[in-house]
């Protein structure tokens, strides 16, 4: 665990929390980026779509501002092909609809609200990221 930065994971966890409960007691909706995103794209429904194009340029806007706050941010890399970025959000899009939300949407806010189903959802989705970096890893020799 040479990357264990516990400092920033707990101001980051807090403040996804934060943002989360934010929602819910402001505008009654779950922090779920999948669902905010698709329902953000047309056909959305009318006057639904300010606070997902608020909340989603938040999103963006935190890598930059943390940026600005902790400073040089050069050990964060992307060396990731760019084609397999695109299959790898497409897939995960297509989990997101087959599961009927996301990590957010289930492991952050169902798991908070105590969801039965969204505990189940989290489970296999996190049973299923876990077989999925060992394949790549030692079947097919992807490294970081």
């Amino acid at each position: 665990m040479e990357n264990f930065t516990p400092y920033s994971a707990l101001v980051g966890g807090a403040l996804i929390g934060l943002s989360a409960a934010l929602l819910m007691l402001l505008n009654g909706r779950i922090a779920g980026i999948s669902g905010i995103i698709g329902r953000a794209l047309p056909p959305h429904q009318r006057g639904d779509i300010g606070w997902r194009l608020f909340f989603l340029t938040g999103l963006l806007l935190g890598p930059l501002s943390s940026r600005l706050v902790v400073g040089n941010s050069d050990n964060i890399r992307i060396d990731t092909p760019l084609p397999v970025l695109i299959i790898a959000g497409l897939l995960v899009g297509y989990g997101t609809s087959l599961g009927s939300g996301c990590t957010s949407g289930h492991g952050v806010c169902g798991l908070a609200r105590l969801s039965p189903r969204s505990a189940a959802a989290t489970l296999i989705f996190m049973f299923v990221a876990g077989i999925t970096v060992y394949i790549v890893r030692h079947w097919i020799g992807v490294r970081d």
